[in-house]
Parts: structure tokens; sequence; C-alpha cells
């Protein structure tokens, strides 16, 4: 998940670079160059890519490529600090989908964490005038689809291999972006070209990385590494792009981070405790 998270926030770093550029027509480039690195990885790893699963796959490729779409959206016209701590609301749908699809539990106090979750991004968007409420909409919809996503991922555990997970996830994305460059298109030019790339090959390693820490451990669980992303995202968008944050914007920001990892912390202990009292009983 570390590694994850960097190879994420070097992606967002190059998708802020191309703001100029339609979101869908990045999808359709980064979703173009991970899908041959997903086909030269299966090959090597003697996998099928067609999957067994060919539905729950699908589903996994659509609800991805339309929080990716929707994020890089975010990204490419809010700060990115505000972009990525909204979709760091993500966990939270994802543990409310995790009730419905593979029976986990959320408790009472889980809910009070996530509501002041909640209020932090509320107060983000009201105290900094670059975030309108389409954008936050926006960055909530993203969030949600992401939600959806990693219980598919989880679900398919132990049924596909994490490289035609990926593989999927890619495909959805790279068909659905080549259809929409019939619909807007800019030709990328320069060094853009160059970020195209980057945004593909550092996606695709965070995907990686991603997709087998989801394998390996519960959904909620990966959460609270991947809150190290948000240091990147101060430090790059401060240093890089002259995004600077007041002070009411930054405490909404720890709110969400904050109550988000001690809803995932809660729920591992609390999850640790049954086992030690199934174990005796």
């Amino acid at each position: 998940m570390f590694l994850s998270t960097l190879a994420f926030a070097l992606a967002n770093v190059f998708v802020k670079k191309v703001s100029h550029i339609p979101a869908m027509e990045i999808v359709f480039f980064r979703c173009s160059v991970a899908t041959i690195f997903c086909f030269i990885g299966i090959h090597r790893a003697k996998a099928d890519w067609r999957g067994s699963n060919r539905k729950m796959l699908f589903l996994r490729g659509f609800f991805g490529t339309t929080a990716l779409y929707f994020f890089f959206t975010t990204v490419q016209n809010i700060p990115l600090a505000s972009a990525m701590t909204i979709q760091y609301l993500s966990p939270i749908f994802t543990s409310i989908i995790a009730i419905f699809v593979l029976s986990e539990k959320v408790r009472p106090l889980q809910w009070l964490f996530y509501a002041i979750a909640f209020s932090g991004v509320l107060l983000i968007e009201r105290f900094d005038p670059r975030i309108s409420p389409f954008y936050l909409a926006i960055g909530i919809f993203s969030a949600f689809c992401s939600g959806v996503a990693y219980n598919l991922v989880r679900s398919l555990r132990g049924t596909e291999h994490p490289l035609t997970v990926v593989l999927h996830f890619q495909l959805v994305g790279a068909i659905a972006g080549f259809v929409s460059l019939f619909f807007a298109w800019r030709m990328p030019g320069g060094l853009d070209w160059l970020f195209l790339f980057l945004i593909g090959v550092f996606s695709q390693l965070g995907q990686i990385f991603l997709t087998s820490a989801l394998h390996k451990e519960a959904v909620a669980g990966v959460a609270i590494v991947n809150y190290s992303g948000l240091i990147y995202a101060l430090l790059i968008g401060s240093l890089w792009f002259g995004e600077e944050q007041s002070a009411e914007s930054f405490a909404g920001m720890l709110l969400v981070v904050f109550r988000v990892l001690l809803s995932v912390v809660y729920s591992r202990r609390m999850r640790d405790l049954e086992k030690i009292e199934s174990s005796v009983s």
C-alpha cells in the first residue's frame, strides 16, 4: 500500500500537468498504456486474461472507470490536496457497501466517525472558494464508485488472478475512453505525450499494488496506509503548483483523515477481539 500510494500520487501530479486535456481522453491514454503492461504481466504469470467471472470483472471495470473519470475531473479543477481528501471518503462507502456485498459489519461508533469525516469535507468546501458544490458532488460520487469497485475486487479474491482483475479495469477504461475521443479530442503536444505515458505507468504500478493489498487484507484495512498520500498532495500542491491551504481547509482535511483512520483502527480492533473471543469459547 505504501508503494501504491506513492505511485498514484505521482500519477496525479501528471494529471494536473495536463489539465488542458479532457479527463476522458486522459483515461484513454492511461488505461491503454496500462493494458499493455497488464498483458505482459499476465503472459509472464501464465494467467488467464479472460477470467472466469466476467460479469463481476466488467462491473469492477465499469465502476473503476467511472470513479477514475470523475476523480481526474476534480484533480484538474480544484486543488490537488482537496481532490484527494474528498476521494478519501471512499473507505466510508466501501464499508457501507460491504454490509450488503460482503456481509461485513459497521458498528454504531463508526457511523459517528463517518459523520465527522463528511463534516470535514463540507468544511473544506465552505472555506475554500476554489471548490464549488458541483466539483464537491463529483468528487463524492467518484469516492462512492471507488467504494463499489473495492468491494468487487475483494469479492473476486481467490477466484481471479490480481492482474486479470486489473486488466479488465484497464480494458473497460480504454474502450470507454476511445469512444469519448469522437466527441471530445485535444491533440497533446510537446511534453504532454510524456506526461500521459507516465500517468499510465505510475497508475498501473499503483493499481497492481492496490489489488494485491486488497487480495491479502480486509477491505477497510488497506485504508490506513493510503492516507499517507495526503502528505504527498499537500507538499506537491504547495511546492509544484503553488496551492496554498487555509487553516480552515487544512482542519477539514485533518477531520476527514483522522476520523476515517479512527474508524479503520476501531474496526480492526473489534475484529481482533471477536477472533479472541471465538477462540476462547
